[in-house]
């Protein structure tokens, strides 16, 4: 008897890491479902085993695995008591499928058999909600919960944050007896999704200075663009400093990557490129190069640019579609046309990449900013129509005003004008062609043309950097 019972906990034992070893392959994880079936369920064992298979199922890519098995296992002559781990990661397993029907039938069965006070499984149950973007249902599981943990909190918050809901997800992080630095992170994430940068920087620097939390590289992440899109050079130094004291520049390269990528934008070229040097070779990765390379092109050194990719290449990185972006927006500013295209066919023919809108629209603008317009015309006609759009076009309108190109101004504009009449700028443009040729009916003809079409032309505005003087 004691060998029988000792040898089981070994099979649940080797059961179990086997499921662990293989929880993202589904062919492993229904092998061993098949060796449960075929054993006697009666007999099987404890809830973890069948816990544990419905989990691994859960968050694989295909959920609907969990729910059939719990379907099977009620359906049994001698059915599976199930816990609240059971009714936590079938909902997992709902939300994963964006079935809020499924999640809510779920959550009703686990209400019934005695879960509705239980916090794991209500806030399960929450999180399902939010993620199949049921706020409101959501919301009235979470204000109807007797007890709440952090995790609740934040799992609304959070929830309310991936929908854009940035003034309740607010109403919440306020109303939270207690935050962790996920809470302030998620909420700084949000402000920055949603393009309220200042309001981004605001909380951090409340999170830091006047509560005194240590932020996570995963606070850094989400803070970064905020900082990089106000252009603040100041707050880029406070948190490579920090990363450094911290160790965090250390232990994740992507805070360092992204500090290269925040220097250059801030207009720190010096402090990015010192920033990639620090970096150890090894540890240095594609988004490294890329993003070095993108703020030597962004700064209009073309030269540094292109020499650090054929560095990058000489390592045996290979480069992707936003690589070689970077190199065409080089190429583009600096003069280098011939270069340029030499890239383009590279990544074509060599790397087999397939060009996306702003390639095109990148290759267009540095062909048309040499003035050769004719080649920039040939490409903008051969981009995919699934694909194209009317900026492309606008790109070479505005080299042909640059040149004074009046033919293919003219059919440029025929070409935007099948796209779109409403914008106002095109019809300006093509009048100053016609104006800079000295062909003032023509142009004035296209002037009353933009009159009858009502088209508007945005107002011009100035952007400037204020600061308490």
């Amino acid at each position: 008897m004691f060998n029988e019972m000792s040898q089981r906990r070994y099979c649940h034992r080797h059961l179990l890491s086997l499921l662990q070893k293989h929880r993202h392959c589904r062919r492993a994880i229904q092998q061993i479902h098949s060796h449960f079936l075929v054993m006697n369920i009666e007999h099987l064992g404890p809830n973890a085993l069948w816990n544990s298979l419905i989990k691994h199922y859960s968050v694989s890519a295909f959920p609907q695995d969990a729910v059939f098995l719990f379907k099977f296992l009620k359906n049994q002559s001698y059915p599976v008591s199930f816990d609240s781990f059971s009714y936590s990661y079938l909902m997992k397993a709902s939300a994963n499928m964006r079935r809020a029907d499924i999640g809510a039938q779920l959550h009703c069965l686990s209400t019934k058999v005695g879960f509705h006070y239980h916090v794991h499984v209500q806030t399960a149950a929450v999180n399902m909600y939010v993620d199949c973007g049921c706020l409101a249902d959501a919301k009235n599981v979470f204000d109807e919960m007797p007890e709440r943990n952090l995790v609740t909190w934040n799992v609304l918050m959070t929830g309310f944050i991936k929908w854009g809901e940035i003034e309740f997800a607010r109403s919440v992080f306020d109303e939270m007896p207690e935050k962790n630095v996920v809470s302030w992170s998620g909420l700084i994430d949000g402000y920055t999704r949603t393009n309220r940068f200042h309001e981004a920087l605001s909380l951090f620097q409340k999170m830091v200075v006047h509560e005194g939390i240590k932020p996570t590289e995963v606070t850094l992440l989400a803070v970064f663009p905020s900082i990089w899109n106000i252009g603040c050079l100041e707050f880029c130094q406070m948190i490579h400093a920090y990363g450094e004291k911290s160790g965090l520049n250390v232990l994740d390269v992507r805070v360092m990557n992204c500090l290269i990528d925040a220097y250059a934008r801030c207009g720190s070229i010096e402090n990015a490129w010192r920033t990639f040097e620090d970096i150890a070779d090894e540890r240095k990765n594609l988004v490294s190069w890329t993003s070095i390379i993108s703020g030597f092109a962004m700064h209009g050194m073309a030269t540094e640019a292109l020499d650090l990719y054929s560095r990058m290449e000489n390592r045996g990185v290979r480069p992707n579609s936003i690589t070689f972006l970077s190199l065409l927006h080089a190429c583009s500013h600096g003069g280098l046309v011939n270069k340029g295209l030499e890239f383009y066919r590279k990544m074509v023919d060599y790397y087999g990449i397939t060009p996306a809108i702003k390639h095109h629209g990148t290759l267009i603008d540095m062909l048309g900013r040499a003035g050769r317009l004719e080649e920039a015309e040939k490409i903008a006609q051969g981009i995919p129509s699934d694909i194209g759009n009317v900026v492309v076009w606008r790109t070479l309108l505005g080299a042909c005003s640059s040149h004074g190109n009046v033919e293919i101004g003219k059919r440029v504009t025929r070409k935007i004008m099948e796209l779109e009449r409403e914008y106002g700028g095109d019809y300006v443009l093509l009048s100053n062609i016609f104006s800079a040729a000295g062909r003032f009916a023509d142009s004035e003809r296209v002037r009353m043309m933009m009159d009858e079409q009502n088209a508007s032309k945005l107002p011009g505005i100035t952007l400037s950097n204020c600061r308490d003087r």
